[in-house]
């Protein structure tokens, strides 16, 4: 493995929780219910391919994407389909499954990627619905099999509060399973592969391949986000694709060419102040999360598939949602506080000092402080400071590109480089922000607007 520099992130912000996960499994793959949800997907409009009643193989097609029809979306398990969930004006929320004892998985070709061709291997990987989580960027859709990456991303290790620890992940699987996978992804689209380590911890062993160029980043959060490492590495420009991966969908796509069977086997750490026993739980993706309730001292909670800052919000009976590795549980933010801001706020976080806390620097201290759901004021008229610039580290003008997208002026859009961002690289702007606006909504809007004009 060539030695590089490492790429040190100063901007951006890390938030102190507590409740990270412990190093210690629990075996979960006994959840007998699943759902695949077009809406984890940007721009999927579904086509449904079963009906409830059907029997289904683990890698059974449940819907397709009529804008994409190619890239099937199967079920992670083998079972019944227990309800097709639909939302306003027929919208398609979720296909639900039973997993059965037999779990029974369909067929796929078995072999070395890089023998097998990339016309084949592009097949098993449609067909088996691990395609899904190979993302393109701009505008975070399911690639299109047709388009060629200038390259491909994969972050090896996550920045955000209570984040999972990736090295223990990839200790609980195979060597081969990364080093397959990402044998099949270089195969399908012939480029170079960019993977980004954290030096600090201990990384496991990375695989010795031509195409592979290892990245060390250090510093604050995000950088851990690959829109970060793009950004540092090789900056999307108009017309560029990029592909982007994460680890846990390379290992599934590893496993599909080891053994011919499409399992999306993950290990997600559920992590937060009111989990009992904070810890990782091995489990299929799509998931229910309903028997992991009972791991919470409390009811008042809200749980978030995904980190606190960019998550989404899955009630105490909802499914994981594809590709995420963490289950982010917080207490409730709704209740009023006596006084307020007038108070000294000794246990509150503060990025902007409006309470005493903002001016600690201990780690030990802010992890003390709470941290819930609340905004803690209402949406107000935009404040304009410095905020942004302060835990933005990409080398774009964050305030500027919010306006322009708020705007709908495509062409200044362009110019400032909405092509380069997804929301989640907006998550800390969102956090800090005095006006409390919902950025990362404006930026996927913002880009949208550019895909559809």
């Amino acid at each position: 493995m060539k030695q590089n520099e490492t790429i040190r992130i100063k901007r951006g912000l890390d938030i102190c929780a507590r409740g990270e996960a412990a190093l210690q499994t629990v075996d979960a793959t006994a959840i007998v219910r699943y759902a695949v949800k077009p809406t984890d997907y940007v721009a999927v409009t579904p086509k449904i391919l079963v009906k409830e009643g059907d029997a289904v193989k683990a890698g059974t097609p449940l819907f397709y994407d009529k804008n994409n029809e190619k890239a099937l979306f199967t079920s992670p398990v083998g079972g019944t389909v227990v309800t097709v969930a639909r939302g306003e004006k027929r919208a398609l929320l979720r296909v639900e499954v039973a997993k059965d004892e037999k779990d029974e998985h369909e067929a796929f070709e078995v072999g070395n990627p890089i023998e097998m061709g990339a016309e084949k291997v592009k097949d098993v990987l449609l067909r088996s619905g691990a395609w899904t989580g190979i993302i393109q960027r701009p505008f975070g859709l399911v690639a299109r099999p047709s388009d060629k990456p200038k390259a491909i991303f994969i972050s090896g290790f996550d920045s955000a509060p209570l984040a999972p620890n990736y090295d223990y992940i990839l200790g609980h699987f195979q060597g081969e399973e990364f080093s397959r996978g990402l044998d099949a992804l270089h195969a399908v689209a012939g480029s170079v592969i960019h993977y980004s380590i954290d030096p600090t911890r201990n990384n496991a062993a990375i695989p010795n391949k031509d195409y592979l160029k290892v990245h060390r980043f250090a510093g604050k959060h995000p950088a851990g986000l690959v829109g970060t490492q793009i950004n540092m590495i090789d900056p999307i420009n108009k017309g560029d694709t990029v592909w982007v991966v994460k680890l846990q969908d390379v290992l599934t796509i590893g496993h599909l060419f080891l053994t011919g069977e499409y399992r999306p086997l993950r290990l997600v750490a559920i992590a937060g102040a009111p989990v009992r026993q904070p810890q990782y739980y091995k489990m299929l993706a799509g998931a229910c999360i309903e028997s992991l309730a009972n791991n919470v001292t409390d009811t008042h909670v809200r749980y978030i598939s995904g980190d606190m800052l960019s998550g989404t919000n899955i009630g105490n009976d909802g499914f994981m949602s594809a590709g995420h590795s963490l289950l982010t549980v917080l207490p409730e933010g709704d209740k009023y506080d006596f006084m307020g801001w007038l108070m000294p706020g000794f246990g509150k976080y503060s990025f902007s000092r409006t309470f005493l806390s903002g001016f600690c620097k201990s780690k030990k201290y802010l992890e003390r402080c709470e941290l819930n759901t609340g905004l803690h004021g209402g949406v107000r008229p935009y404040v304009v400071s410095d905020q942004f610039e302060k835990v933005f580290p990409l080398d774009i003008f964050p305030l500027e590109l919010i306006k322009a997208c708020i705007i709908g002026d495509i062409d200044l859009m362009e110019q400032l480089g909405i092509y380069e961002v997804e929301p989640e690289d907006f998550a800390l702007c969102e956090f800090v922000d005095t006006s409390k606006t919902d950025i990362q909504e404006i930026i996927r809007n913002g880009l949208e607007n550019c895909r559809l004009n």
